[in-house]
């Protein structure tokens, strides 16, 4: 905003240079972009920031706060609002014949839009000029002078802050000024010329028949104050800032009044422009003032009371301020101190200071007084506590990053599916109707979808599934690999997770698997998951899936891993295939080869499944891979024939168990 420095100076005696007025706003959070010399004056241009909108968007107001900063004595009208309405109360000569309220009549449609509403009459007015000194100021400031009557208004809103407009009293129909909203297809001609449309969202100020001016943003053309003008009624209002808001930008529409409106100020500061205003009329445009005013207020704006811990405010500026000095700082800001002398002060706040509510922000203002530059710079003390492990995060990392390392890439898709069990009462689309019951239907579009273009494919997703016993997060994984391969990934992370005790189980397949290549993931007796390959894709790719329950893999994980040393000698792997009913488990088979073999048998590890043409039916044959080494020498073949005959004996103890030689 454009201020007058001679303004500023005809309120602070001993106002310092423009240059240095400028240094001292900017270090008390007041940014000045520009000091520009215009005839006899200077032009500060002050960035005031939207908290402080509300009072210092006028000279009165900034006069107010470099009183503060310097510690510079201030005239009554750069004092608080509350001496400065009692000095301009006395200044005005009313006529006592002539009451307000005999000539107007104001009526609020809705009081949440207008919290006051102030009028007051000045009769046989001589609209002219303004005068000199006027017309210079309104200039530097950047507004264009109209006429004595519109420009003293202007200059009163520059100095206070409150906008303020005039209607041409024998202009308004019914003598009666009604605040209301438009309504819908209702137009207006403001004083510019332009024709605007309203509706129900736009505040207006109009009369029995038609709108006379935008609330808070642009007068109309109807009641314009012209040479013929003789009496007027003068409007100092405080508008709901959202409703203005609201107004101006469905309209477009921005001014300096609306600007203002927008930002918040204080409801008592009406009365005391209004009264401003009246004298400044009386002085250049002669006039007779009625006496008293029409005044809407409902419910009246009173000073607030904060209780200030001095405690407090040693803590949270990190320097301690005598309560004496705290006690100067706040009332050079125009605030009230009691009990200053006890450790707990009461703080009357004025009006004008909307921006302070709580303590905090009174501590806001002392630390930006006393001059933050004085404040010493220290290191906060305080001790550091680590966060509390997330122990489902953690195991979460490390499943991704081990399948990563195993060359697969993970997937994230939306946790709907065409088909389900639950049913969604607002879906996205009709193929996003329920809440997948599994990660696998999602995890084979994925397969499809990317087999036109890559021929290995090993993708995983860690997430969330949806069935009638609730919500479960399962880790599931898809690859173009043989099942062999898949299952040694599988067993990879299960070790690295610290699982042991692992093996497979025969399982009953479900309608998307293969039967005979499919199989419970078990560890210690209990269910994990499943692998197995999909039967979806039986003809055209070969594709194994592995589905885990993460919420139970993350119970059974752990750090501690025991420590086995590599054996420097090598193993040995002789292959042994048997026949059996096709209801014998393979875990009874593993079982007894690993018994059989003791020591020795370092792994056991079954790599196929076969029924079919070949096999007497009702039977099966399981093939096994097994891994002799010792630790402390080389196994001869001799001795891995020994062990290994010894492993057939105790197989075909049983009559039904057949080796295939």
């Amino acid at each position: 905003m454009i201020f007058s420095y001679n303004w500023l100076k005809q309120y602070v005696k001993k106002l310092p240079k423009p240059e240095k007025l400028a240094q001292v706003l900017t270090m008390h959070s007041f940014e000045v972009e520009q000091v520009k010399k215009v005839g006899k004056d200077y032009v500060l241009d002050i960035d005031v920031l939207p908290n402080r909108g509300h009072d210092c968007l006028s000279h009165w107001g900034v006069a107010r706060e470099i009183a503060a900063i310097m510690e510079l004595r201030s005239s009554p009208t750069g004092s608080p609002p509350e001496g400065v309405q009692k000095n301009y109360e006395l200044r005005i000569k009313e006529d006592k014949k002539l009451k307000t309220k005999d000539f107007v009549a104001v009526e609020i449609k809705d009081k949440k839009d207008s919290i006051r509403y102030t009028a007051k009459v000045i009769t046989d007015v001589k609209v002219g000029s303004s005068p000199k000194w006027i017309q210079e100021r309104l200039k530097v400031c950047g507004l264009r002078p109209i006429n004595n009557i519109v420009d003293a208004a202007n200059y009163v809103m520059l100095e206070t802050g409150q906008p303020l407009h005039a209607f041409d009293l024998d202009k308004i129909e019914g003598q009666k000024i009604i605040v209301r909203r438009a309504r819908k297809g209702e137009k207006i001609i403001t004083l510019d010329d332009e024709k605007y449309n309203l509706d129900k969202d736009v505040l207006v100020i109009a009369d029995s028949e038609e709108s006379l001016a935008i609330a808070g943003i642009k007068g109309g053309k109807k009641a314009e104050i012209d040479k013929n003008t003789k009496t007027i009624v003068l409007e100092s209002a405080n508008f709901d800032s959202r409703v203005i808001r609201k107004s101006s930008q469905k309209l477009s529409l921005k001014t300096d009044a609306s600007w203002r409106f927008e930002h918040d100020f204080d409801p008592n500061l009406t009365e005391l422009a209004i009264n401003r205003v009246s004298e400044l009329i009386q002085d250049i445009a002669k006039g007779k003032v009625a006496s008293g005013l029409v005044d809407f207020y409902p419910k009246k704006v009173q000073p607030k009371k904060i209780k200030l811990d001095l405690n407090y405010v040693e803590k949270l500026l990190g320097i301690k301020i005598p309560g004496k000095e705290v006690k100067r700082i706040l009332e050079r800001l125009g605030l009230k101190v009691k009990n200053w002398k006890l450790k707990i002060l009461n703080v009357v706040v004025p009006t004008f200071r909307l921006d302070i509510s709580l303590q905090e922000d009174l501590i806001e203002e002392i630390g930006r007084l006393y001059g933050y530059q004085r404040i010493p710079v220290l290191f906060p003390i305080a001790s550091l506590i680590p966060p509390k492990r997330n122990l489902e995060i953690f195991w979460e990392n490390m499943t991704k990053d081990i399948l990563k390392e195993a060359g697969f890439t993970e997937v994230y898709n939306y946790s709907f599916v065409e088909k389900g069990t639950i049913e969604l009462e607002n879906p996205m689309s009709s193929r996003h109707k329920y809440l997948r019951p599994s990660l696998i239907q999602n995890l084979l579009k994925n397969v499809k979808d990317n087999f036109k273009y890559f021929k290995e494919i090993k993708i995983f997703e860690l997430g969330k599934i949806f069935d009638k016993q609730g919500e479960r997060r399962m880790l599931t994984g898809a690859s173009t690999n043989n099942f062999y391969q898949v299952k040694g990934i599988v067993d990879s992370l299960l070790n690295k997770l610290g699982i042991s005790d692992i093996y497979y189980d025969e399982y009953e397949p479900k309608s998307i698997w293969i039967e005979g290549k499919c199989a419970e993931i078990k560890v210690s007796g209990e269910k994990i998951g499943c692998l197995g390959q999909i039967s979806a894709y039986r003809d055209r790719v070969s594709v194994i899936v592995f589905d885990i329950d993460f919420e139970k893999l993350t119970k059974l994980c752990s750090e501690e891993h025991e420590y086995q040393p590599i054996s420097q000698y090598p193993a040995a792997i002789r292959d042994l295939a048997i026949l059996v009913p096709i209801d014998v488990k393979v875990v009874d088979v593993l079982n007894k080869i690993n018994i059989a073999g003791g020591a020795l048998v370092r792994d056991v590890d079954l790599f196929d499944i076969y029924e079919g043409e070949g096999i007497v039916q009702g039977k099966k044959n399981l093939a096994f891979h097994i891994v002799y080494q010792a630790e402390n020498r080389t196994l001869k073949s001799k001795e891995i024939d020994v062990i290994q005959n010894k492993i057939i004996k105790v197989l075909e103890k049983d009559l039904d168990w057949e080796i295939r030689r």
